[in-house]
């Protein structure tokens, strides 16, 4: 069985993108232009993070309803559009950039986006993002045999529910942000590899 990715949202500083490479994340996401997020990055801000990470290391840059124009000034290769984007606004996206699209678990916009041939991954969360809530997986779970892209799986993980979630959902990757945080924002280390040891523990069991 291959092991579940992690990718670590909401990084804020180069200090917390090493804690979470270090504790086994193979994602940072770096939260850009969304200026109602606590942990919103200018875009100098978010290129300083990523010029640290690794090589192996895959910088995502999650945007909110932003205009394609900002691409060329970001970090990395992918981006996560995580708002109201339309089948036309991911497309200027996806000539430049692999694409990641974010939406709250709903059966149409999982069929939806999983039609969509500029979508690289589908990120399915249980709110707009970055609010920590769940859904029910057993009904993504139910869609998963028709789902063609990976999927990564976001809202409400924590350390002590994410080996079930990993069971029941057996997604390509798993996203956390709020559940690693000291205060909104504030990523504690701790947290961090506590997290990443629970997924790594779901995939040796499973």
């Amino acid at each position: 069985m291959s092991s579940t990715r992690i990718k670590i949202c909401g990084i804020t500083s180069v200090e917390m993108a090493q804690v979470a490479m270090d504790a086994g994340a193979d994602a940072i996401g770096l939260v850009v232009d969304v200026p109602k997020s606590p942990r919103c990055l200018s875009v100098e801000q978010a290129n300083a993070i990523a010029k640290t990470l690794p090589p192996h290391a895959m910088t995502v840059v999650v945007l909110q309803d932003a205009l394609p124009d900002l691409v060329e000034h970001l970090p990395g290769t992918w981006v996560q559009l995580h708002g109201d984007e339309d089948e036309m606004l991911v497309a200027q996206f996806a000539k430049t950039k692999h694409v990641i699209k974010g939406f709250r678990f709903d059966p149409q916009q999982v069929r939806r986006w999983n039609a969509d041939p500029n979508v690289d991954v589908l990120l399915v969360d249980g709110s707009p993002g970055g609010e920590g809530a769940a859904f029910d997986h057993q009904k993504l779970a139910d869609m998963m045999p028709a789902i063609e892209k990976p999927i990564i799986l976001a809202g409400g993980l924590n350390a002590e529910n994410v080996d079930e979630a990993i069971e029941i959902v057996h997604p390509f990757c798993v996203d956390v942000s709020s559940a690693v945080e000291s205060t909104p924002g504030v990523k504690d280390p701790k947290l961090i590899r506590d997290f990443c040891d629970a997924v790594a523990r779901a995939d040796a069991i499973g």
